[in-house]
């Protein structure tokens, strides 16, 4: 059984395509004969986004605390799975990044992972600086948050997404997967032959200033910035499409 949780903060817009694509890629898991759900986490929107969930299908789950850790945490005390895969709601995978990460939960050693990026962009910055986070990604094997794949039972008993931060919270949950797994023997893998699409909005809504002053003051403060809810307005401050 497979639990899919999409956690969405006004998306209303845009989420009927992930969720279409979301469907689309769980053929992969149907091949198998394996069983799946669909959860989206309204997490407190104000433009309908869990009516636009449920009419696509999805079982929705409110979070009224607006935090990415939160609404991912809310999706998946939700889910009856033996795995989660965590999707964000402006990516789209596909049913080759499915039946790669299929193969993965199959294999029996891997406890948890994820997949390299690509974004719907022809920046030329965009595009380099994802190509940096995808090798810094399969080296360290951090996922980057806009898909994560987990064992159920293991992200439970590491405790889930840290409810501390704001921001960066899934390479604090790859820390502690890493941790778990290099005790039980098991492996924790970073997917790159079918990297996840997933939309370059925050390129296009926030000014390179903008991007940058977040990223330097998250240094500066050696990531204290990531636990306050201010300073990772990227996250927070509602710009859509």
């Amino acid at each position: 059984m497979i639990s899919i949780v999409v956690p969405a903060f006004n998306e209303a817009r845009g989420l009927p395509a992930t969720l279409a694509s979301i469907r689309r890629a769980t053929a992969a898991f149907d091949a198998r004969g394996w069983r799946h759900e669909l959860i989206v986490c309204d997490n407190n929107s104000t433009d309908g986004t869990g009516e636009v969930a449920r009419a696509a299908g999805a079982t929705v789950v409110f979070e009224p605390v607006n935090q990415i850790s939160r609404a991912r945490n809310a999706g998946a005390a939700q889910a009856s799975g033996d795995w989660l895969v965590f999707v964000d709601a402006d990516s789209h995978p596909s049913p080759e990044l499915f039946a790669d990460t299929a193969n993965a939960m199959a294999g029996g050693r891997c406890l948890a992972g994820g997949a390299t990026v690509a974004i719907d962009s022809t920046d030329r910055l965009g595009r380099g600086v994802v190509a940096v986070w995808n090798a810094i990604s399969r080296a360290l094997r951090l996922a980057a948050g806009s898909f994560i794949f987990c064992d159920a039972q293991a992200f439970r008993e590491v405790g889930g997404f840290s409810l501390e931060l704001y921001a960066a919270e899934e390479l604090d949950l790859f820390t502690r997967l890493k941790h778990l797994a290099r005790k039980r023997g098991r492996t924790i893998v970073i997917l790159y032959a079918h990297p996840l699409v997933t939309s370059d909005r925050k390129a296009r809504l926030y000014t390179k200033r903008e991007i940058a002053a977040g990223f330097l003051k998250s240094a500066l403060t050696l990531g204290r910035a990531v636990r306050n809810r201010d300073d990772c307005y990227m996250w927070y401050d509602g710009r859509r499409e």
